[in-house]
C-alpha cells in the first residue's frame, strides 16, 4: 500500500488542465511516507523479509521437485525397460523349458508306469507283512493267554489253600501272628 501511495502521490501527483495544476506536494507526501515506514515495527519488516525468503524457498523447492520428478521419470523408464528385457528373457527360457519338457514326456510316461508298478508291489508287500505281523501277534497273545491262565489257576489254588488253612487254624494271639509273619 505504501508503494502504491508513493507511485500515485510522488510520481504522478498532478493533473494539469490549462493554466491550472492540481496535485500534491511531492516533498510533503514523500516525507509522510518515510515517517510511516520509519514508524512501522521491526517485526513487520522482518515479516516482509521472511515472506520474501519463504517465496524464494518455495520457488527453490518447486525447482527441486521438478528435477526430482524428471529424474524419477527417467529412472522409471529405465526400470520399465529393464523389466521388459527381463520378461523377454524369462519368456524365452520358459519356451525352451517347455520344449525340453515336451521332448521328455515319453520318458515321463515310462517313469510314471514304472513308479505305479513299484507302488503296487510295495502295497502287496505291505499287506503280506501286515498279515505276518498280525499272525505273529496272535500267536504271542495266545501263548501269553496260556501262561496267564496257568498263573491264574495257581493264584486261585493258592487263595483256596490259604482260606482252608485259616478256617482250620484256631484263633491265635497277636504274638503268634507276628511269629508266623517273621518266619515267612
Amino acid at each position: 500500500m505504501l508503494e502504491q501511495l508513493h507511485e500515485t502521490a510522488v510520481e504522478e501527483p498532478r493533473t494539469v488542465v490549462g493554466p491550472l495544476v492540481w496535485g500534491l506536494n511531492k516533498e510533503e507526501v514523500a516525507m509522510q511516507i518515510a515517517k510511516i515506514r520509519a514508524s512501522l515495527p521491526s517485526e513487520v519488516k522482518q515479516a516482509a523479509n521472511v515472506t520474501r525468503e519463504s517465496e524464494r524457498i518455495v520457488e527453490t523447492a518447486r525447482e527441486d521437485a521438478d528435477q526430482a520428478r524428471a529424474t524419477a521419470d527417467r529412472e522409471g523408464e529405465r526400470i520399465v525397460a529393464e523389466a521388459k528385457a527381463e520378461a523377454e528373457r524369462l519368456l524365452e527360457a520358459a519356451r525352451l523349458e517347455q520344449l525340453r519338457l515336451v521332448s521328455e514326456s515319453e520318458v515321463l510316461k515310462i517313469a510314471k508306469a514304472q513308479s505305479e508298478e513299484i507302488r503296487n508291489a510295495a502295497d502287496r508287500e505291505a499287506i503280506t507283512l501286515r498279515r505276518g505281523a498280525e499272525d505273529y501277534a496272535f500267536d504271542v497273545l495266545s501263548r501269553l493267554e496260556g501262561v496267564v491262565g496257568k498263573a491264574m489257576s495257581a493264584i486261585e489254588k493258592g487263595k483256596a489253600e490259604v482260606n482252608r488253612n485259616e478256617a482250620a487254624a484256631p484263633v491265635i494271639g497277636m504274638a503268634a501272628v507276628r511269629e508266623r509273619a517273621r518266619v515267612n
